[in-house]
């Protein structure tokens, strides 16, 4: 995989799950982590299983000024910040439309989409005075395909993926690259609330049917590498055979 010795990575989302494994991923790789999330406490704990090269903080990703503390805090701590990595998200809540909570629908959108657009906007003078970085928001399937139940994740993560074709079409030719990256279906403790929610054919699926969250992690870790230069501003799955090829002769 990817050599990231010397560069600098702000995992949102990074207390459990997928973000936790791409803070591992990133960090055998040889970069240095910011791991971001509302639950400090588990970030800290990743960090002290980490290392030296990692530290820790509170992020909520829907508040600005948490988010310019959390890339400020990067900053401070390592001198630069060169991969960001917007993990953070929610799938709450879960029911049809017309019975959904109104609060908690549009808080799915402030965390799964403004919450990106927030990350972004916070690291790119950053990056721009570098002139380089690399971004991934991890997307979703569910951006492409509507499900029973899940009007709030598909529509904040249809958003995304927009959001980050829109960020590359913007960025081209600043040596910041951009990329979606579907995960395919991980067993997280995301899996366990659909499952007892019962809506789409997802929530039928059992443990064993999921991906580990490394298998994402590693894609990841490729996109931020040189070998993933290749596939900037594009919207990947993990299990697209060009990105899985790729990874392989890497």
């Amino acid at each position: 995989m990817g050599d990231l010795q010397g560069k600098v990575a702000l995992v949102t989302g990074a207390s459990r799950g997928i973000g936790q494994a791409i803070a591992r991923e990133l960090a055998n790789a040889g970069a240095s982590l910011l791991l971001a999330a509302r639950g400090e406490e588990a970030c800290r704990a990743l960090a002290d299983e980490i290392g030296a090269s990692a530290d820790a903080c509170y992020l909520d990703v829907a508040d600005y000024d948490s988010v310019k503390a959390a890339v400020g805090a990067a900053i401070s701590r390592f001198g630069r910040l060169d991969i960001l990595i917007n993990n953070a998200g929610v799938n709450d809540p879960i029911g049809l439309v017309g019975n959904a909570d109104p609060a908690g629908w549009a808080r799915c959108i402030e965390i799964n989409l403004i919450g990106v657009h927030n990350m972004v906007h916070a690291s790119l003078p950053m990056m721009r005075a570098s002139g380089e970085g690399v971004i991934v928001n991890i997307s979703s399937g569910a951006a492409f395909l509507a499900l029973e139940g899940w009007s709030a994740y598909c529509a904040s993560k249809a958003g995304v993926a927009m959001l980050t074709a829109s960020i590359a079409e913007e960025l081209s030719g600043e040596g910041i690259r951009v990329y979606g990256l579907q995960p395919g279906t991980v067993e997280t403790a995301m899996q366990q609330k659909i499952r007892a929610a019962g809506y789409s054919p997802v929530a039928q699926m059992q443990p064993a049917d999921h991906l580990p969250a490394e298998v994402p992690a590693r894609a990841v870790a490729f996109l931020c590498s040189d070998g993933g230069k290749r596939f900037n501003g594009r919207e990947l799955r993990v299990s697209d055979k060009d990105l899985c090829d790729a990874m392989a002769a890497s």
